[in-house]
C-alpha cells in the first residue's frame, strides 16, 4: 500500500445546499472518484480534473472492489453516494468487501465514511415534522432480503404504531410489495392514516404528494427508486 486512503461520502438529497463542509472537503481532497453514475452527476461541478469512474446501478460489488483497488494502490478516493452512505448505501458493502481481504482498521487502508442528509430527514423536512416520535425505516427491494422477512418487519412496525418511513417502495419489476404492505397497514390503521409520497426531494424534478392510506394507490404512477413514503401513525396529523 502506497498511502491511499477511502472516503465513503454521503452527499445528502444533491443540493449542494445540503452537503455537509466535510463531504465537500473530502471530494476536494480525492484525486479519484467512483460512483453510480447518477449520484456522480450531482456532484459534477466539484470534481472538475479528477479521475472518474461512473458505475450502473446494478454493479456495487464491482465498484466496492475497484474503490479499495484504487485506493490500496495510493490513490486518495471518494466513492459518493446520495443520501447517507450507512443507509442502504455502500458503507456495508465496502466493509464487508475489506474484511474479505484481511483488513483491519488499525494497520489497514485509512477508511472514513462521511454521512449524509439521507431521504428520511430530507423527505420529513419538506412536509413538515412526521419523524418528532419513535419510527421505522423500510426498505422494500427483496434483492438482499427475503420478502418473507420484510413483510414481518412490516407488520411489527405497524403493531408498535411507529411512523413508516418506506424507501425503493417500488420499481418496474417490483410491484407488490407496497400493494401488499399498504393492505397489512390497513389491519392495523385507519383508511385515513395520512401518507407523503416524495420524489427526488430536493432535486430539480421534486414532486410532493399528500394523501391517505385508502387512496395511496392512485398514485402508483410518482413511485419509483428516487421516491420516499412516508406513513403516519395513529398520532399524525396533517
Amino acid at each position: 500500500m502506497l498511502g491511499g486512503k477511502l472516503y465513503i461520502v454521503g452527499v445528502g438529497p444533491g443540493s449542494h445546499d445540503h452537503m455537509t463542509f466535510r463531504a465537500k472537503s473530502a471530494i476536494e481532497e480525492s484525486n479519484t472518484i467512483v460512483g453510480y453514475e447518477t449520484y456522480v452527476n450531482l456532484v459534477q461541478d466539484l470534481i472538475h480534473g479528477k479521475d472518474v469512474y461512473r458505475y450502473a446501478m446494478t454493479q456495487e460489488v464491482e465498484r466496492a472492489r475497484q474503490c479499495i483497488d484504487l485506493a490500496e494502490s495510493g490513490r486518495t478516493v471518494s466513492l459518493v453516494s446520495s443520501g447517507d452512505p450507512g443507509i442502504y448505501g455502500m458503507a456495508g458493502l465496502i466493509y464487508e468487501t475489506l474484511a474479505e481481504r484481511g483488513w483491519s482498521p488499525k494497520d489497514g487502508l485509512p477508511v472514513e465514511v462521511i454521512p449524509g442528509v439521507s431521504a428520511l430527514n430530507s423527505c420529513a423536512s419538506i412536509i413538515g415534522s412526521p419523524l418528532m416520535t419513535d419510527f421505522a425505516v423500510l426498505s422494500m427491494s427483496d434483492l438482499l432480503v427475503p420478502w418473507e422477512i420484510i413483510i414481518k418487519r412490516v407488520e411489527a412496525a405497524a403493531r408498535g404504531d411507529f411512523v413508516i418511513v418506506i424507501y425503493n417502495p417500488s420499481s418496474k419489476k417490483r410491484i407488490h410489495q407496497l400493494q401488499d404492505t399498504r393492505k397489512l397497514l390497513l389491519e392495523y390503521r385507519k383508511p385515513s392514516t395520512p401518507v407523503a409520497i416524495i420524489k427526488g426531494a430536493y432535486r430539480e424534478s421534486q414532486s410532493v404528494v399528500l394523501t391517505d392510506l385508502e387512496h395511496m394507490e392512485e398514485y402508483s404512477n410518482r413511485l419509483g427508486m428516487i421516491s420516499t413514503v412516508i406513513v403516519g401513525n395513529s398520532s399524525t396529523t396533517t
